[in-house]
């Protein structure tokens, strides 16, 4: 076969090329032979097709995403945000905290271990690339139904390849979450987060600079795995007519990364790059398109020259391989004998494959010829731009009209106790400490809260305890029943457990998994979605600094859930301050603040007991999260509680009841005289937690809820070895023990 270089695809305009079945369409690529005046070369398709894929080029999403940009709230604490590889905000005594959550569902789903595994790789790596040491990583993930047969292949294989990746780089994994339901059988979604520390002058940026500098590939060989890798797998649905595409997941070594980690920093430390890129979605394509894009001038790469694993490799698939555990650097001439110097070290392979120019094309050769000439922004920023049409589903007005409300309530005592053990006991609200236990969530010794707190929380630094806390949620039920007000409601969440354990929420990161932008009813949750999340973080103050996208979540037309995932970073200047879950004081007396209204339109109770998923969620006043936040953080810093758990899915009875077990002692448990005994237990209102307040601190603790108008209703006290609901049952603690911890294990065991 002939090479394809640039001056044969210039000689030859009519030759068929197999854009199609790089996932383009046929304008697109009509469009790159206009920006080029002729037809690309093999490799500058491939580039394209992977870069103008939807996973890279958020090719539907952006006309809404720029809200994230346009609705900006006022925060200090911001210092890098949407663009680069990762958002930064400032944390306080000079240090500055990057984070970020992505997804990995599709390739989860075809080989769980290496789809998950490379997931936490490839967020490892982009906190890394911000100048940043990874300290924690976080895993909020959603399967098919518990008892259904495939959940037995993924689960257990997501959660080794998590767990294999994540302990291996000595990473410790201190949050996220498990959520079973069927609309997530064939298409499950492993969102992978990441936290890194560095001081403000350590960040770095990725861009190629300055001609003359050289560019460095650095890392493991370039293999035959991961070819198209995410970023086609993650650009179209399932559909069991095709290849099931296992080749395209990546494979992942994580003692190779740990090596790359370590390597980096001592690289960052002598201050070495002027630039630099990790190698993830869409590989060197990625890597070399957006470097050149972003810096001043051209570059030129030599492609002959990057190390392969597999020698019979072509150009078009070492441009297009996602191999893991590789990163891109630009460094001035004069440093780049320390640089190698310093890979050898660690045992890391280092390459020169080109250089910065100072002209303004990305041109690729193989063996002496040019095979790739185009200019890099419209490889890496200018791709297609889809406007797509969007329109409020025919089905939702009646989803909307099925009231939760109208179900049948407990009419018995003995009937509201079964349904409460019956709560705690399915799987979305059982513990999943079979699952966290095969997490290392204490590694290096820096973790103060982990699963299954509120939100997690590391220590930066040992002399001052300043520590960072993070929290992610989402629930794609609230989001299919209304999704404006279903993201609002997981950012609340989210600000909640991070409030909750002490720490001020300061930013966000978000993962928004949904399924096909071909079908105008997943376009309008998606529009929906996202500006409910920029006005709810408008109104929080807490400004979205960077996240992810993942589309076409579905087999065949069915959709997942619409599903965003937000996570709220937030910061604690002495973790010894901080707030557990557990009631662990007995005596201690327990307040519930917030609203309690009939709200179980998406709730625990509804799905458990019903089956049923219909109304409207709960409603979401941001004004009062903010309050309750407050209150929380400034309780936590004054020691006026000793325990704190927000309320959420499954509403009082199951926080109470976590809260319990967590920390060994029971609780009686009045009604309030304003609620009815179902309504009090179950109810998933927002803006509420619960805590438990020492005697002595009680006036004080109410004076402030007041002063404030908070609502704060004494509602029991810690004690005893059962959960007392007085008038209505007891549950001894060993019972619900029992229901609550033996559901997982007996699914997957």
């Amino acid at each position: 076969m002939t090479l394809d270089t640039v001056k044969h695809a210039g000689e030859t305009p009519d030759v068929a090329q197999p854009w199609a079945e790089l996932g383009l369409k046929r304008d697109e690529y009509e469009r790159i032979r206009e920006i080029l005046g002729r037809r690309p070369t093999g490799a500058e398709l491939a580039m394209y097709s992977v870069m103008w894929s939807e996973h890279c080029s958020y090719k539907s999403s952006k006309v809404h995403l720029k809200q994230f940009g346009e609705k900006v709230p006022e925060n200090d604490a911001m210092l890098v945000g949407i663009g680069e590889n990762a958002g930064v905000v400032d944390v306080g005594q000079g240090y500055a905290v990057t984070f970020k959550v992505e997804s990995h569902n599709h390739p989860s789903y075809i080989e769980p271990y290496q789809g998950a595994a490379t997931g936490v790789g490839g967020i490892v790596r982009d906190i890394l690339a911000m100048g940043a040491r990874p300290v924690a990583v976080v895993d909020p993930l959603r399967f098919g139904a518990a008892d259904h047969p495939d959940t037995k292949r993924v689960l257990p294989g997501v959660v080794a390849g998590i767990g294999g990746y994540g302990n291996c780089l000595g990473l410790p994994n201190i949050g996220g979450e498990v959520v079973f339901d069927s609309c997530y059988q064939g298409n499950p979604l492993v969102n992978a987060g990441c936290i890194g520390v560095m001081k403000h002058e350590d960040i770095h940026l990725a861009k190629a600079s300055g001609p003359g500098n050289k560019v460095i590939l650095y890392g493991a060989r370039t293999g035959g795995d991961g070819i198209g890798g995410v970023s086609v797998l993650a650009s179209e649905t399932f559909d069991d007519t095709k290849p099931t595409k296992r080749p395209a997941v990546q494979v992942g070594d994580p003692f190779q990364e740990k090596l790359l980690i370590e390597c980096t920093l001592e690289i960052f430390r002598e201050d070495l790059v002027a630039g630099i890129q990790d190698l993830g979605g869409a590989g060197l394509s990625c890597a070399t398109s957006e470097l050149a894009s972003a810096g001043t001038g051209g570059m030129r790469v030599e492609l002959d020259t990057v190390p392969l694993r597999d020698s019979s490799l072509s150009p078009e698939e070492i441009l297009m391989s996602e191999s893991q555990e590789r990163m891109c650097a630009i460094v001035e001439p004069g440093k780049v004998g320390r640089f190698l110097e310093i890979c050898e070290k660690w045992d890391v392979i280092a390459t020169v494959i080109g250089e910065v120019t100072d002209g303004e094309r990305l041109e690729i050769f193989w063996h002496g010829e040019q095979i790739v000439d185009v200019p890099p922004r419209t490889v890496a920023h200018e791709g297609p731009v889809y406007h797509r049409p969007f329109e409020r589903p025919e089905w939702q007005d009646a989803l909307q009209a099925d009231d939760a409300g109208r179900l049948p309530r407990p009419g018995t005592s003995a009937e509201l106790r079964e349904q409460v053990l019956k709560l705690v006991a399915h799987p979305n609200q059982a513990s999943k400490s079979w699952i966290t236990d095969q997490y290392d969530r204490f590694v290096q010794g820096n973790t103060v809260l982990a699963q299954p707190e509120d939100s997690g929380m590391i220590r930066i630094d040992e002399e001052t305890n300043l520590g960072v806390a993070m929290a992610t949620d989402g629930n794609g039920r609230y989001a299919k029943l209304d999704p404006y007000a279903g993201a609002q409601l997981a950012l609340a969440e989210s600000y909640r457990n991070v409030a909750a354990s002490g720490a001020k929420p300061l930013a966000i990161s978000n993962c928004l998994n949904f399924g096909s932008p071909e079908d105008p009813a997943v376009m309008w949750q998606f529009a929906e979605a996202t500006r409910g999340l920029a006005d709810g973080c408008l109104a929080l103050g807490t400004p979205v600094t960077g996240g992810n996208v993942s589309l076409y979540n579905q087999t065949g037309d069915v959709a997942i859930h619409p599903t965003p995932v937000v996570a709220v970073l937030g910061v604690i200047d002495d973790v010894n301050r901080r707030t557990p879950i557990a009631f662990a004081q007995e005596g201690q007396l327990l307040y519930l603040l917030g609203d309690t209204r009939e709200e179980f339109g998406g709730s625990a109770w509804s799905e458990v007991v019903h089956n049923h998923l219909g109304g409207l969620p709960p409603a979401v006043d941001l004004d009062r999260e903010k309050l309750l936040g407050e209150i929380l953080i400034a309780a936590s810093r004054d020691g006026m509680i000793d325990a704190a758990h927000d309320l959420s899915d499954g509403g009082l009875i199951q926080a109470v009841v976590e809260s319990c077990l967590r920390g060994g002692h029971g609780a009686r448990l009045i009604v309030p005289e304003a609620l009815d005994a179902f309504t009090f237990l179950f109810s998933e209102s927002a803006g509420r937690a619960v805590v438990s307040v020492p005697r002595s601190e009680e006036l004080r603790f109410t004076d402030m809820c007041g002063a404030r108008g908070l609502p704060a209703t004494r509602i029991g006290v810690v004690d005893g070895d059962e959960i007392d609901v007085q008038g209505e049952f007891a549950i001894a603690l060993g019972e619900l023990r029992e229901a609550h911890e033996a559901t997982i294990p007996g699914l997957l065991v």
